[in-house]
């Protein structure tokens, strides 16, 4: 999660900058501006819309959407590489839908223009607010001039400001970057001064880790590996929900699969499914299952990365890779309990024996179940060598770091945004 959005680490410390910054009084100004642009609209007083039940529910349902879409929006946006505005229309327009979806079982009477008009206020005010919160809440941060910084510069969407000398300089940041083990003694004391003046210093390799989404295993100790534990409590909430959600989805996913192994199968020789072993949970192996997007035998001279533009992959074979949908039949290892609908990616056995000897910490990525789609699918892509492995791993490493409901959200809206783009499929 992105440290410098957390409440430790704000410059906007003064009074008015408070009331103005805070997502309390951006709430009340949100509802205020439903209800008003509301009332205007039918040009009436705001008391009658209390007189009449239907509009009354309808407002209600309305300003509920708005509070749980800032919410919602407020808890996504501070995970690395997230820009508020990007995920303001799809949150606010997928709460709506389950709103609307509420009423219509629940069977609630409703003004349908109240709804629509209130609607389109409040989706005008969280995107304005979402625009300009994104413009004017750029994260400030000082580097102190010592050990290694200069990867941190490479980071997009930060104000980074390298100090010259050991001295305040009396602007505000929102914290101090500082590579601890390197510090001489003239910049120890400017970093316990600036911390007793209510400044909040970070090490580099934390902000990286919040910035980037990525976990540095050069930097992982063995007595570190506690917070590379995941919650078991939300483990089994997670197993209960992909359950749920694998048998809900099935009237849709059966009739794709089926659809899509006809075309597979008269398109080229051979079985439309794909069976394969991997690695998963504890390091046992399990059997995946995949639509075929190959052609017959394509590893027959033994296992190999995919390569960008590989012969290999037929021509539908390539709209089901970029589309995803050859990952469907994983929806019955899912229901076996094999793999999760979102984890790290599990790997053949020839090559995760390979990476653990090469690559440092890379069985930690399996003391979760593997999913079809994970973090470092819809951040960094497909992985085709042992660098790319090593960088899919750090982010892997950062989701079971952060493993959360929230989290899994965002993939959710990323592996939407990844489908419908084809990001890193080959």
């Amino acid at each position: 999660m992105n440290i410098l959005n957390t409440s430790k680490y704000k410059r906007f410390d003064r009074l008015y900058e408070k009331l103005l910054y805070t997502q309390l009084t951006r709430n009340a100004l949100g509802v205020l501006f439903i209800v008003l642009t509301t009332s205007f609209f039918f040009v009436m007083r705001i008391t009658d819309i209390w007189l009449s039940d239907t509009k009354w529910n309808a407002l209600v349902t309305v300003v509920l959407v708005y509070l749980i879409s800032d919410i919602g929006i407020s808890i996504v946006s501070k995970y690395p590489g997230v820009h508020r505005l990007k995920y303001a229309v799809p949150i606010s327009l997928a709460v709506g839908a389950v709103a609307l979806m509420v009423i219509l079982l629940l069977r609630i009477d409703y003004s349908r223009s109240t709804l629509i008009i209130s609607f389109l206020s409040a989706f005008f005010y969280i995107v304005f607010s979402s625009a300009f919160v994104h413009k004017y809440r750029r994260p400030k941060v000082a580097v102190v001039p010592c050990g290694k910084i200069d990867h941190l510069f490479s980071i997009p969407d930060v104000a980074w400001r390298p100090l010259k000398e050991p001295v305040y300089d009396g602007v505000r940041y929102d914290a101090v970057a500082v590579d601890f083990p390197a510090l001489t003694a003239e910049w120890d004391k400017f970093v316990s001064d600036v911390s007793l003046q209510g400044r909040a210093s970070i090490s580099t390799d934390k902000l990286f880790e919040s910035l980037t989404g990525r976990v540095n295993t050069q930097h992982i100790s063995p007595g570190s590996d506690g917070g590379l534990i995941p919650s078991s409590f939300y483990s089994l909430v997670k197993r209960t929900s992909d359950i749920c959600i694998a048998l809900l989805a099935a009237p849709v996913v059966v009739p794709v699969v089926l659809i899509a192994a006809v075309i597979v199968k008269l398109e080229s020789p051979g079985s439309a499914f794909f069976t394969q072993n991997r690695v998963g949970k504890g390091g046992k192996e399990f059997k995946i299952y995949k639509l075929r997007s190959m052609c017959k035998n394509s590893e027959e001279n033994g296992a190999q990365f995919a390569a960008s533009g590989d012969a290999r992959v037929t021509r539908f074979g390539h709209f089901i890779r970029k589309t995803r949908i050859d990952e469907l039949p994983q929806f019955l290892n899912i229901l076996k309990g094999d793999m999760s609908l979102i984890g790290p990616r599990p790997e053949q056995k020839v090559f995760v024996l390979e990476f653990e000897k090469s690559i440092p910490f890379y069985g930690y990525r399996h003391v979760v179940r593997p999913g079809i789609t994970g973090w470092a699918q819809v951040t960094h892509g497909y992985a085709g060598s042992e660098d790319e492995t090593r960088l899919k791993l750090e982010h892997d490493l950062y989701y079971i770091k952060n493993f959360s409901l929230w989290l899994d959200i965002l993939i959710v809206f990323k592996t939407i945004h990844t489908m419908l783009t084809g990001f890193g499929a080959r």
